[in-house]
This record gives C-alpha cells, sequence and structure tokens, in this order.
C-alpha cells in the first residue's frame, strides 16, 4: 500500500516545481498566479493579482477562472504540498504549462515578496452568501463589492418592492428609498414589501423594516419627500446605480436629467395593466430614457395603473429583472440591457427585445452635463440647456 509520502514524492517528480523568486519573475512575465488555499488561509494575506481558487472546487471552477489552457500557470498554497498536488489536476485537465511553488505562500512572505491582506466575509456572511460565492463570476470579491455598494429606489410600490427584497437579500450594503406616500390597503395586491399592520405608515419606514428583518447587513437611507428639482441632485449624488420605480412621466424624466448630469445608471421599469418594459440608461455608455422618448405623450394618454389598473403579479416579475440588472451593473458581469428594451406580455407570456439606438438630436447627454438644468417638469417635460 503507498503511503502518503510516497505518494506526494511521485507527484512532485511528476510536476515542475519553482522557487518564490522565479515564481515573482514569471507572474511579472504575464504567468496567472493560482492561489488554492482555503479562506480562512487567504485572509492572512495573498499575493497581489492572484487567482483564488479552493483545492476542492478546483476542478469545477478553474476553466471558468483561467480559460486558456495554454497559459503559463504558478500554483501556490501555504507550504507547497497541495499546490503540488493541484498542479498535477490541472496538466491531466489539459493545461500544458503549470509549475507550481514551492514553499508556498509561507515561504513568499517570508522572503518580504509583496502581499495584500484582503477584504474578508465573516462567517456568518460566507454561509448567507455562500451560493454567491459559489460562481466564478461572483465570488468572494464580488459579494464585498455588492456589500459596498449604494443603489437608490426611486419609489417603494409595485416594483420598488421586488427590487428592494432581492437587493437586500443579494446583500446590496446600501439602499435608498424615495417614496413620500403611505402605506394604502389597496397597495398590498402588488407591493409585497408591506403589510396589513403597516397600513397609514410612511412607506419608505415599512420598506426599512422588511429590509432590515430580511438583512442586518444592508442600511437603509429613506427619503420621505418628493423628488424635485431642488433636491434631486443631492439625493441621487453617491449611488452607483438608481432603479426607477416612478410611476409618472414627470419624475422619469427629472430622473433622467439628473442621472446625465451625474453620470448614473439607472435601471428603467415600466408597467401598464398585463405589460411590462426595461432597460438600462446609462449616461456613460450608451442611450438614456430620452433617446427613447425625447418627449412625453398627453396626460390623457399616459394613465397610471390607479386609473388603468395592473396585474398584481406583474411588478413582481418586472421589479425582479430591475434588481437583476442592477446587480450585474455592480459587479460588470453579463449583458446588460443597454442599448435594449426589453417588453413583457403577461398574457402571452412573450418577452420581445428591441435595439435602442441614441438620438442624434438628443441634447440632454453626458458631453452636455455641464448645460443641463434640472428643472421641475410638470406641465413641461422638456430640458433646460443653459
Amino acid at each position: 500500500m503507498t503511503s502518503f509520502r510516497e505518494f506526494l514524492a511521485a507527484t512532485k517528480a511528476s510536476i515542475v516545481e519553482i522557487d518564490p523568486a522565479t515564481a515573482a519573475d514569471m507572474q511579472r512575465a504575464g504567468a496567472v498566479m493560482v492561489d488554492v488555499r482555503e479562506p480562512d488561509e487567504t485572509a492572512q494575506g495573498i499575493i497581489p493579482d492572484s487567482v483564488v481558487v479552493v483545492r476542492g472546487n478546483l476542478e469545477a471552477q478553474i476553466e471558468q477562472r483561467v480559460p486558456d489552457k495554454t497559459s503559463k500557470v504558478v500554483v501556490l498554497c501555504a507550504g507547497g504540498t497541495r499546490s503540488a498536488m493541484a498542479a498535477r489536476t490541472l496538466g491531466e485537465l489539459g493545461y500544458t504549462d503549470v509549475v507550481s511553488m514551492d514553499g508556498g505562500f509561507n515561504k513568499w512572505k517570508d522572503e518580504g515578496r509583496p502581499f495584500e491582506v484582503p477584504a474578508v466575509l465573516d462567517n456568518e456572511q460566507r454561509n448567507r452568501y455562500s451560493r454567491h460565492v459559489m460562481l466564478p463570476e461572483v465570488g468572494e470579491k464580488g459579494q464585498l463589492k455588492l456589500l459596498s455598494s449604494r443603489v437608490l429606489l426611486l419609489g417603494a410600490g409595485g416594483l420598488g418592492s421586488p427590487a428592494a427584497l432581492y437587493l437586500a437579500a443579494a446583500g446590496v450594503g446600501t439602499i435608498g428609498i424615495v417614496d413620500m406616500d403611505v402605506v394604502d390597503q389597496s397597495n398590498l395586491q402588488r407591493q409585497v414589501i408591506h403589510r396589513l399592520d403597516r397600513v397609514g405608515d410612511r412607506k419608505v419606514d415599512s420598506a426599512r423594516d422588511t429590509v432590515r428583518a430580511l438583512n442586518t447587513d444592508v442600511n437603509v437611507e429613506t427619503h420621505p419627500v418628493r423628488l424635485d428639482a431642488s433636491n434631486v441632485l443631492e439625493i441621487l449624488d453617491g449611488y452607483d446605480v438608481v432603479i426607477d420605480g416612478a410611476d409618472n412621466f414627470p419624475s422619469r424624466y427629472l430622473l433622467n436629467d439628473a442621472s446625465v448630469k451625474l453620470g448614473i445608471p439607472v435601471v428603467h421599469g415600466s408597467i401598464f395593466r398585463f405589460e411590462g418594459q426595461i432597460s438600462v440608461f446609462d449616461p456613460l455608455d450608451g442611450p438614456t430614457y430620452r433617446d427613447l422618448l425625447p418627449k412625453p405623450p398627453p396626460p390623457e394618454l399616459a394613465p397610471n395603473c390607479a386609473e388603468a389598473g395592473v396585474l398584481g403579479v406583474l411588478p413582481g416579475i418586472i421589479g425582479s429583472i430591475q434588481a437583476l440588472e442592477a446587480v450585474k451593473l455592480l459587479l460588470g458581469i453579463g449583458d446588460s440591457l443597454r442599448g435594449r428594451l426589453l417588453t413583457f406580455d403577461a398574457l402571452d407570456m412573450e418577452f420581445r427585445e428591441y435595439k435602442l439606438p441614441i438620438d442624434p438630436a438628443n441634447e440632454v447627454t453626458y458631453a452636455n452635463r455641464d448645460r443641463i438644468e434640472i428643472t421641475d417638469l410638470e406641465g413641461l417635460c422638456m430640458p433646460h440647456l443653459a
């Protein structure tokens, strides 16, 4: 029966080992450093720009983290044992240029080479967000990014309710909520963040209490005011993404002009009866709301849900997609709805996508941000350029 010592000797004989100095030279030349230590070990320090893949997840995740199997790869662990076995595994997976760093991170650190102590999730957070951490596109680094992110919700109603719940569950660290209304019994058919015993309470307070009960990691900033020209820039400033759950055109145009001026992306959503639509308006990289609708329709053609009705489940679908798009923007993953308008027909259960080009006649752009004057748009809804 082969002992572990014999197995390790055979493993090391089958791979190439290098010292930390050579590993550092290889990294400077473009090699990928793959750290296979456990989270409690990497919490003590990691080599800058290294790819962290726990040894137990190596076979499942390495092809997503290092897709090019011809890449030069330097594998390290704490002392050189696990990295030797990992290097052999990578060779069996088809990686053609893999070496193991003898002495591991401990020797690297003892030689005074650079390392950094990363921000890490605590044990409770690692358990709470474990399904995120398992995703290579998110991982611990992405979850930490979410925890440091700030998202503003315009409205705590039908769209804001599911968006707030999923953003909170995902661990978005700060959620701002703008809404001057109070909870009404008629809201409860679709605004799932509120409860019957909160009828008459301010919506921002009701939403805050629900979010806090769901996730204590999340800080909720309440803005129980009507968004207008006097406060919109101050309220939006400092947020990474805005989710538009407004139910009227003046608010949408006001939000658009302020977000363009500040360079903040807006995840737009709107609902009507059995239909909804979603897009991402990013003034730094794509069309905005005024490219979709240069000016508002007349009031008689723009009834809100109180006048036209809405199927209660519909905003749950649209608001959840808005939350998804916000998370993608925060993490920088996937293909967002920039330049695309996604529509949904609940009766036919049909999604459709339309290309949304930039309107060359639209002057409310980030390039013109210094000329944009924010004004209340009731009855006007057109920009003022200085």
